[in-house]
């Protein structure tokens, strides 16, 4: 008679942050065979009752009476983005692996301080840049990296969306730098710059300039940002993002290579100069009010959860994440020099508390 297969231990997991984008995740958790959901968490009392309604489990108005509570084994960060940093490093401080929402933080320094902590401990850490797992996406990124389309001249793409001051106004911490950390880049264009700089190439050198055209009376951060950035294998990107067109537009990215021409929008389209032409759609959703944001969230967090008993780091890791925020910050600190200057000097008086509070 053959041993009985030992039973699956699940892993114990909680929910920081009850808003919107929770509900990807806790689908998500609900398919993961391995996967327990035990607890959620939320500052605001109506979020957290209502969670707590739906899923049955406990809930708490703290991370860190949580985290000594119920002992989760896995976390998901889904909070405002000034609230990233200190989640996630309390988390990894304690053995508890993460997977975050973008961004990786609400500033460079912050997001420099997570790398250390994922650097320092054992725990995984996943920042969700699901774009990436889109079909399309991994089509264009197989065939960049097989090289038989040549070198890569350069590319360009755009984020053309409309954002209403009801948007901001029904979650405040979205148009304020000190909760949001930026705007339009922080929140909408990243993953699209995000993709830009994982297929294009790592970057270099940017140039550019965020302003607020639309939504001045609204919000204190940028609805609107162009940049150029330079790669360090020589290719060249254009960049354009705004809040203020009339509707959603399409998503676009174009890759200029030696060989053929790749155009995202969605489905991938591959020209090549002879006249063939190659296409990958994208996977078919299911109808609904949240269809719209793919399935590709679903397939990073079950990646992520399949990939726990491995040695090496999440492939999206805190080191990928802070890639993209670098170029944001970047931008940031071109258009308002002044609150570089502030924040370095923020950084310095937080680095000398943290130096004096372990002496």
């Amino acid at each position: 008679m053959s041993a009985a297969t030992p039973a699956v231990i699940p892993r114990r997991v909680a929910v920081i942050g009850c808003g919107d984008i929770s509900s990807l995740h806790f689908d998500a958790i609900a398919i993961v065979s391995d996967a327990e959901l035990v607890a959620v968490c939320d500052v605001h009392p109506e979020r957290l009752a209502s969670a707590v309604a739906a899923h049955g489990v406990p809930g708490f108005d703290s991370h860190t009476e949580m985290f000594d509570t119920v002992h989760p084994d896995v976390i998901h960060i889904c909070t405002p983005h000034h609230l990233h940093a200190s989640i996630a490093i309390d988390a990894l401080e304690r053995g508890i692996h993460v997977v975050m929402e973008k961004p990786l933080a609400h500033t460079r320094a912050e997001g420099d301080r997570i790398v250390a902590a994922a650097e320092a401990g054992t725990a995984k850490i996943a920042v969700c840049f699901q774009n990436r797992y889109n079909a399309p996406v991994q089509a264009a990124a197989a065939l960049l990296a097989s090289g038989e389309l040549g070198r890569v001249a350069g590319a360009a793409a755009t984020v053309m969306w409309f954002r209403g001051p009801e948007y901001y106004l029904d979650r405040p911490w979205r148009g304020r730098w000190a909760t949001g950390g930026g705007g339009l880049l922080m929140n909408q264009a990243i993953h699209t710059l995000d993709l830009l700089q994982w297929l294009v190439g790592e970057v270099s050198e940017v140039s550019g300039n965020a302003s607020t055209r639309a939504l001045g009376d609204t919000i204190e951060v940028e609805d609107t940002a162009e940049m150029v950035l330079e790669h360090t294998n020589g290719a060249r990107s254009i960049f354009y993002a705004t809040l203020a067109n009339a509707v959603n537009a399409p998503v676009t990215i174009d890759i200029v290579t030696e060989k053929a021409t790749l155009n995202l929008r969605g489905n991938l389209t591959i020209s090549y100069p002879d006249g063939r032409v190659e296409v990958v759609e994208e996977r078919a959703v299911a109808e609904g009010a949240r269809s719209y944001w793919g399935v590709s969230h679903r397939l990073l967090i079950e990646d992520f959860y399949a990939r726990l008993d491995e040695p090496e780091a999440f492939w999206i890791s805190p080191v990928e994440a802070q890639r993209t925020l670098n170029i944001i910050q970047d931008v940031y600190d071109q258009t308002y020099p002044e609150r570089a200057q502030s924040s370095a000097a923020w950084q310095h008086t937080e680095e000398n508390d943290r130096k004096a509070a372990t002496l």
